[in-house]
């Protein structure tokens, strides 16, 4: 088998080839494109021997996707994608002096892939479906992660100069279309205070109970407030209005790209069984397949068996407790009863012996 370690780059690769024993057989830098790829070929065939497959070649890349990692998975290689934490992590194991080299990028991949293969994730040769699938997953989840960030940015700015708004409009979500409408109107708290219940609701239209929600906003928003000076105000809104332009395009985008998820999920032929699984709808199932299509241990977890045997485990500690807890108090109570029988008995001694007797029945009595 062939372990080979590639650092890949804008415009260039290092590759390094190491045998089963970890000896370096071959060093090389390769450009990108289809003469990278030829020389990556003749490399292998190098040091590849007659009996070689072309699945024991195993090659290890910071990443899963892109023309170079579908090219190596249609020449029949064993492609493992890494985190680059991951192979941070190697490398630091390798040495300690913190030294950072595409060559010995390169050779921590190599090693990493000769010696903990077994805990990498082998990249999936995905159909088209799927992959198309896999990138409009990931750019829709992309685009929900920068909505939030921009969200947040404009959390700051609100709180830093305009905290009615903040009190305002937070109920109803900084990202929905009725604040960033309100806010692209009045952006300042003069603006804000001059708001009619009439523009209010306009804005509110398709919310339950506008008119109750309008007052309170209008109330909230006329109400005394700390604020900046006026130049400081100024310079604020205009940051606002920026960001409210940006999060409305990419609320626009967002819709937009949950409809094409939807038309490739709706392609994939697996698209039934992965919807049939409790919780997941078609955004979290093309995610599900995006993600984790390709690994036998996620897709475990999809099937539910996962936490089949994570249940039974979690029985079974319930029931290994319960028999601690029962078998410590027999100990406790085994302790216990040589101690109350003597203190009964010398309790007895102490009041006589007619607490030594039965009592009577009360019918014998005389």
């Amino acid at each position: 088998m062939l372990y080979i370690g590639d650092d890949w780059a804008e415009d260039h690769h290092d590759v390094e080839v190491q045998d089963e024993h970890g000896r370096v057989l071959r060093r090389e830098r390769l450009p990108e494109g289809i003469a990278g790829i030829c020389g990556f070929g003749e490399l292998v065939g190098r040091f590849a021997d007659d009996d070689t497959e072309f699945s024991d070649v195993l090659v290890c890349i910071e990443t899963d996707r892109g023309p170079w990692v579908q090219a190596l998975l249609a020449a029949g290689y064993t492609v493992f994608g890494v985190d680059p934490k991951q192979a941070a992590r190697h490398r630091e194991i390798l040495g300690s002096s913190g030294a950072k080299s595409d060559k010995g990028d390169a050779h921590a991949l190599a090693d990493m892939v000769r010696t903990r293969r077994h805990q990498l994730r082998e990249v999936a040769a995905d159909s088209e479906v799927a992959e198309a699938v896999k990138v409009v997953a990931r750019a829709h989840q992309t685009l929900i992660w920068e909505r939030t960030r921009h969200m947040l940015r404009l959390r700051v700015a609100l709180r830093d100069y305009f905290p009615a708004a903040l009190e305002a409009y937070t109920p109803l979500g900084l990202t929905s279309a009725s604040v960033l409408a309100l806010l692209a109107k009045a952006s300042t708290p003069d603006a804000a205070a001059d708001l009619t219940l009439r523009q209010i609701t306009a804005a509110l239209k398709g919310r339950r109970d506008i008119e109750t929600k309008a007052a309170a906003i209008q109330q909230v928003l006329r109400a005394e407030h700390l604020g900046q000076p006026d130049p400081v105000t100024t310079a604020y809104a205009a940051t606002v209005r920026s960001l409210v332009a940006i999060l409305t395009t990419l609320n626009t985008e967002i819709t937009n790209l949950e409809k094409e998820v939807k038309a490739h999920f709706g392609r994939h032929p697996d698209a039934e069984i992965l919807l049939s699984q409790p919780g997941l709808g078609v955004v979290l199932g093309a995610r599900v397949l995006a993600e984790f299509f390709g690994c036998s241990r996620p897709l475990r977890q999809c099937e539910g068996t996962q936490e089949l045997r994570r249940d039974q485990s979690d029985h079974q500690s319930v029931r290994e407790n319960a028999r601690c807890l029962r078998q410590a108090r027999t100990q406790r109570s085994a302790r216990r009863r040589p101690a109350h029988a003597s203190l009964l008995c010398a309790s007895a001694r102490r009041a006589g012996p007619c607490l030594l007797r039965p009592a009577p029945h009360p019918r014998c009595r005389p």
